[in-house]
């Protein structure tokens, strides 16, 4: 049996992660769009684009199915708002994968690069918004509001 931990440093290390996927993303990005094409720079992309698919799914359902539930027994406005940004993240990752299936296509097309250049950034300025608000608003909160007891029950729901 996995041990329980603390959700919050969990998904505070998960948001690191992320972060990390982010830069290596925002720095592909601008090299495709001041030099074009390179392969060593769309299977960054490509990379980045597989860890939000496979982990950050994950994490935000976690959030949404364990943490969040738990949290509007006290409170719901954070939430909402949350909620709200893993709306808008999940269709800006369909968003950034249709401009890298259509860069894969075009890899000539300077519109193309300059299309998915520009979701990306709105995607990494939405990502790292998000990130800051959970670390920086949200987390607190949990850690103000909630007992061991409901950290636990929000570990156990977590695994």
């Amino acid at each position: 049996m996995k041990k329980v931990t603390d959700p919050i440093a969990q998904l505070m290390q998960e948001h690191n992660e992320a972060l990390v996927q982010l830069k290596l993303l925002n720095k592909a990005v601008n090299a495709f769009r001041q030099d074009g094409f390179s392969a060593r720079h769309f299977r960054q992309i490509q990379a980045s684009l597989r860890f939000i698919e496979e982990e950050v799914s994950v994490h935000n359902h976690k959030e949404e199915s364990a943490l969040f539930p738990v949290l509007e027994r006290y409170v719901e406005g954070p939430t909402r708002i949350m909620r709200n940004d893993h709306k808008q993240l999940r269709r800006g990752f369909v968003r950034l994968s249709d401009a890298i299936g259509n860069v894969e296509r075009n890899r000539d097309s300077f519109k193309a690069i300059r299309t998915l250049s520009t979701i990306a950034q709105n995607v990494v300025l939405l990502f790292v918004n998000h990130i800051h608000k959970e670390n920086y608003i949200l987390f607190p909160l949990v850690q103000k509001f909630l007992t061991k007891d409901e950290l636990r029950e929000i570990a156990k729901m977590m695994l």
